[in-house]
């Protein structure tokens, strides 16, 4: 009756498969996507939201194709109070329609007049329209001159707005930190597995006797 042999002292785990080069690029493409995502949405998110609250600015949307095409539709205007001897025309400006109320247009100055008895009043008109606006601006109707402007994250702003901005833009920041953590951690946890394998199949190569 013979022993049953059990497993030889030498025996070496097989290593698990290593990743392919297409699925390294991938993961490497995945990386610098989340990356990029990451740092626009933080750049978009100061100069929308950190930058007006910090300087008193306000931030707005176009709505219409008056401003075309410098400024279409979905472009967030951010407006800086100026005072209202530092505008000249070609400026672009937000003032409002009626003194007081709430509704706002934002064109561009064309003329600066001195009314009859001294006051001071401005001609505007959109980039796009063929005539200038119907009535003179005065001083106390404009709320600030265009400081900059952002391409298509009005659109953003207008269905992300109130209480749901508050909520939304710090989850997708969060989730983007989040998933850039994963990609790295995943990947320095690759990069070590990969370094422990090369070391055993170094101890596992039989040595040459003397």
């Amino acid at each position: 009756m013979s022993a049953a042999s059990g497993p030889e002292s030498g025996a070496v785990t097989p290593p698990s498969p290593r990743r392919g080069p297409v699925a390294t690029a991938l993961r490497v493409l995945a990386t610098g996507v989340v990356l990029a995502v990451l740092c626009l949405a933080v750049v978009v998110g100061a100069a929308a939201i950190v930058i007006p609250a910090v300087t008193g600015s306000t931030a707005l949307t176009i709505q219409t194709g008056s401003m075309e095409p410098a400024y279409p539709p979905g472009t967030m205007v951010v407006i800086r109070p100026t005072p209202p001897e530092e505008l000249a025309p070609g400026d672009v400006v937000t003032y409002q329609l009626r003194s007081g109320e709430a509704a706002v247009v934002t064109h561009r100055i064309t003329q600066q007049l001195r009314a009859a008895d001294g006051k001071l009043l401005f001609i505007t008109q959109g980039d796009h329209n063929p005539v200038a606006d119907p009535a003179p601006v005065q001083p106390v109707q404009v709320r600030g001159k265009l400081w900059y402007a952002l391409p298509w994250i009005g659109w953003v702003a207008t269905y992300v707005t109130g209480p749901w901005r508050a909520v939304v833009v710090p989850v997708a920041v969060g989730a983007l930190f989040a998933y850039a953590a994963w990609m790295f951690v995943s990947a320095a946890r690759d990069r070590r597995r990969g370094q422990g394998r090369g070391r055993h199949a170094e101890d596992a190569r039989p040595r040459k006797s003397p």
